[in-house]
C-alpha cells in the first residue's frame, strides 16, 4: 500500500519533443542526460555525483530501516525543517498525509519488532523484498532522470544497494542474536534507529556529506556480508 500510494503521488510525465519523457516541471532541460540542477536559495547546484551518492544514502539506509527512512524524509519536508534542492521535488509524495501516516505505524512496529530476540530476524525475512523495492523507488525519486534508460539503471542500482544493506543488517542481527547478553539486540537496534535518522539528515542537508555517508555504508555493509557469509560457512561445517 506504502508504494502504491508514492507511485499515486508522484508528478506526471509528457512526451516532449524527441526524447522519450520529460517531468512537466521542467521541461527546458535535455531529457536524455542527468545535467547537474539549480537550487533554492542560496545553495550552489547540485551536481550529478552528489545527486547519486545521495540516492546511494537514502537507499542504503532504505535497507536497514525503510519506513522511518520515508517517515523522517517527509515528516522534514512537509514542516519545512530543510531547504531540498529543485531536483527532489519528487520527493514532495513523501510528504503525503497518507504516505507519512503509513510510514509512521510502520517506523513503530519495526522499532519493537527489531528489538525482541529472533522475531527481529523474522522481521528481517519479511521484509526481504520491500526494503529494496522502496530504497529501488526512492533512488528514481532522487535522480528523477527523464532517460527511460537511467531509469531503469538507477532502479537496479537503488533496489541493489538497500538489498545489500539489509542482507548486512539481518547477518549482523543474527550474529547478535547469539550473543548470551539480554540486551545486545535492543542496544545495537536503538544504535541503528539513531545513525539511520542522523545520517538521513546530514544527507539530506549536505549533498558532500551524502557522498561520504553513502561511500561509508557501502564499506560496512560488504564487511558486514562477508562476515555473515563467514558465519554461516561455520554454522554449515560444525553441522557436518
Amino acid at each position: 500500500m506504502l508504494f502504491g500510494l508514492l507511485l499515486s503521488v508522484m508528478p506526471s510525465y509528457e512526451q516532449h519533443g524527441s526524447c522519450n519523457v520529460k517531468p512537466l516541471r521542467d521541461a527546458s532541460l535535455s531529457c536524455c542526460d542527468l545535467p547537474s540542477r539549480t537550487v533554492r536559495g542560496n545553495h550552489r547546484p547540485m551536481g550529478i555525483i552528489e545527486i547519486l551518492g545521495l540516492a546511494g544514502s537514502v537507499s542504503l539506509l532504505s535497507g536497514w530501516r525503510l519506513y522511518l527512512t520515508v517517515f523522517v524524509t517527509g515528516l522534514a519536508m512537509r514542516l519545512q525543517w530543510i531547504n531540498l534542492p529543485e531536483n527532489l521535488q519528487m520527493l514532495d509524495a513523501l510528504a503525503n498525509p497518507w504516505v507519512l501516516g503509513i510510514s509512521a505505524v510502520g517506523a513503530l512496529a519495526e522499532f519493537f519488532a527489531d528489538k525482541i530476540l529472533w522475531l527481529d530476524s523474522i522481521w528481517d525475512t519479511i521484509h526481504t523484498v520491500i526494503r529494496p523495492l522502496g530504497g529501488a523507488l526512492l533512488a528514481l525519486a532522487v535522480v528523477d532522470s527523464s532517460d527511460p534508460a537511467w531509469q531503469v539503471i538507477i532502479f537496479l542500482l537503488g533496489g541493489g544497494a538497500a538489498l545489500m544493506s539489509h542482507g548486512a543488517k539481518a547477518g549482523a542481527r543474527a550474529i547478535v542474536n547469539t550473543s548470551p547478553e539480554p540486551v545486545s539486540n535492543a542496544v545495537v537496534s536503538t544504535g541503528e534507529d539513531i545513525a539511520t535518522g542522523g545520517l538521513l539528515i546530514l544527507a539530506f542537508t549536505n549533498p558532500i556529506a551524502a557522498l561520504i555517508i553513502a561511500s561509508l555504508l557501502l564499506i560496512l555493509c560488504l564487511f558486514l556480508v562477508y562476515k555473515g557469509y563467514r558465519l554461516w560457512r561455520k554454522i554449515v561445517s560444525s553441522g557436518n
